[in-house]
């Protein structure tokens, strides 16, 4: 079957299998997983062994950004990885394995990963 027969949902599911099967998170090394939206960004640090999420964080959160900045939607995913950096370095994390999901290592997804490298954590 062509890929033009399969539903979106199908596609994207087929990337992220490709890419989850290289990439397993443990206590010592979580995996960093995004999700976007077209408004909104999530990151979790997630630990595959146990099942459970270690940290997460949101650019819908209330006190994400503050005052009144108006920030794009890049730089937000930049300081989203800045923040899930501070989360993992309070919970003793230095080393993540990035999970970019389906979604092209570019643009916000790039900005994430940077935001995390500057941020302290060792990806």
């Amino acid at each position: 079957m062509s890929d033009k027969l399969k539903s979106r949902d199908d596609r994207e599911l087929r990337r992220r299998r490709h890419v989850r099967r290289r990439i397993r998170g443990s206590v010592e090394r979580p995996r960093l997983t995004v999700c976007k939206s077209l408004r909104n960004m999530i990151a979790q640090l997630i630990d595959d062994d146990a099942g459970r999420t270690l940290a997460f964080c949101t650019t819908a959160a209330p006190g994400f950004v503050s005052g009144k900045e108006k920030l794009t939607k890049t730089a937000a995913a930049k300081l989203l990885g800045m923040k899930i950096a501070a989360l993992a370095q309070e919970r003793g994390i230095k080393r993540a394995v990035f999970d970019r999901n389906q979604y092209v290592y570019h643009g916000r997804i790039k900005a994430v990963a940077d935001g995390a490298r500057e941020g302290g954590l060792e990806i």
